[in-house]
């Protein structure tokens, strides 16, 4: 987590080689910006690769999916507007992220 603001957050991810973040849907619109690495963008049935430089909008209530390919870290920049997740959260693993989201201990700010 690097910023949460009342309207948006502003977040950094690092998917592992052959790493994905899962099939995923959000109520909340989603900006991402590749950073290094190289990968695959699945979003509401759309394939497309991605690489630094590139630019995925994920609208709210789309299901959606982001797979390393490459040999390196997959490093993204994502905005969600409003806020997804707890200000200041850090998810240092997939498993992790999804245990706090589970236990309810993930929620975004309210207010």
């Amino acid at each position: 987590m690097l910023w949460t603001g009342k309207h948006t957050q502003l977040v950094i991810m690092t998917i592992p080689p052959d790493g994905e973040i899962g099939e995923e849907t959000h109520e909340v619109d989603q900006i991402l910006t590749f950073v290094s690495g190289t990968g695959r963008a699945e979003v509401s049935g759309q394939t497309r690769n991605v690489a630094q430089g590139d630019l995925v909008v994920v609208p709210a209530g789309r299901k959606h999916n982001f797979v390393n390919t490459g040999p390196n870290p997959l490093v993204l920049y994502t905005i969600y507007g409003p806020p997804e997740h707890a200000d200041g959260a850090v998810h240092r693993t997939k498993d992790e992220g999804d245990a706090l989201e589970e236990a309810g201990k993930d929620e975004p700010p309210t207010g």
